[in-house]
């Protein structure tokens, strides 16, 4: 259970602005408890995508706090590029280091809706988190 908590928490700061290493966690979890994968699975996007969405409703704070003009910054910049280019698309990136955070603040910054984002940031994460699963379960059975 304490392995559960800690994938959620770890998961979920991680894709705030505080930096920090998901993957690394989970592959560590899985290595001690290989049974648990589709739960560590689960709450890391879970947990992932809850700490993208805090990074959403910080975006969509920051809109009081600066115009569109602010953003000046080489990072914005290519966020916004993306955004404005796929739309909510680009969220499925949202599990990219650095520039996943910064697209998930724009977005909120933005407005765009937050059910079809917080779903599209959901699907981006747990396709990340699977392939990791995937390649650690397939690494322990071999």
């Amino acid at each position: 259970m304490t392995s559960l908590w800690l994938m959620f928490s770890g998961a979920f700061f991680a894709a705030t602005l505080l930096p920090g290493g998901s993957e690394v966690l989970l592959v560590g979890l899985l290595n001690q408890t290989p049974s648990s994968w589709l739960e560590l699975l689960i709450l890391a996007s879970i947990g992932n995508t809850l700490g993208a969405i805090t990074s959403y409703g910080l975006g969509r704070a920051g809109r009081l706090a600066k115009k569109p003009q602010d953003i000046q910054r080489r990072q914005y910049r290519y966020a916004l590029a993306w955004i404005e280019k796929y739309g909510l698309w680009a969220l499925l990136l949202s599990w990219l280091p650095i520039i996943g955070d910064l697209l998930c603040l724009l977005a909120g910054w933005l407005k765009m809706p937050i059910v079809p984002a917080s779903l599209l940031m959901f699907i981006g994460k747990l396709l990340r988190y699977s392939v990791i699963v995937f390649l650690v379960m397939y690494m322990v059975e071999y």
